[in-house]
């Protein structure tokens, strides 16, 4: 029901069954918001929730839950959710607080992943507290795969947004060897053989 609702306010909706196949989904699909049900098989909601945060995951996540005490409140904003909505709920209240929490993940100047963080605005980068000293182009680079964690960047696609289409594709190779040698072990850029590159720990 939620999934046909939701997509009727023009969200794309990806399921998943337990909260196992929520992380993987949540690593694979890199969404703008996440709305966990506290009691998913496997693993819960709020498990799910600590373990996407422990892996530095910013995306916004919003609790679902037929708990309605303060603690279990709690419990979730203490996991790492966003926002929290005791059942049975308005759908109109689900699809305005989804909407309002995108609206505050698009408007931040700062993007995080595991232990590695951007100021956008600043322009600097630091790794598990560490200033990285990189360039206008690296930081651009780095900034791409910031915004779209387990996500595939392609060549082209870096090769648009960085260069303007202005250069060779082996140059995005080239700064991706030089990003990955400055942001050191353990490494986070995959390279995807004849697809692109991924931030992926």
């Amino acid at each position: 029901m939620l999934t046909r609702t939701l997509s009727a306010e023009g969200f794309a909706v990806t399921v998943a069954g337990d909260g196992g196949a929520a992380l993987a989904a949540a690593e694979r699909f890199a969404p703008d918001v996440i709305v966990l049900d506290v009691a998913m098989p496997t693993l819960d909601g709020l498990a799910v929730c600590r373990r996407l945060r422990g892996k530095g995951l910013p995306t916004p996540i919003l609790m679902l839950t037929a708990r309605d005490a303060v603690q279990d409140r709690v419990a979730g904003l203490e996991a790492g959710a966003d926002d929290y909505l005791v059942k049975p709920f308005a759908v109109e209240e689900l699809v305005a607080r989804l909407r309002a929490l995108t609206r505050r993940g698009q408007v931040s100047d700062s993007l995080a992943y595991a232990d590695l963080s951007l100021d956008v605005a600043a322009r600097t980068a630091t790794r598990g507290g560490r200033a990285l000293e990189l360039t206008g182009r690296e930081t651009a680079l780095l900034e791409l795969l910031l915004r779209q964690p387990g996500r595939v960047i392609t060549r082209e696609q870096a090769l648009q947004e960085i260069w303007d289409d202005a250069a060779e594709a082996n140059v995005v190779d080239r700064y991706v060897t030089r990003l990955r040698r400055k942001l050191g072990d353990p490494p986070l850029i995959r390279t995807l053989r004849g697809t692109g590159f991924v931030l992926r720990a």
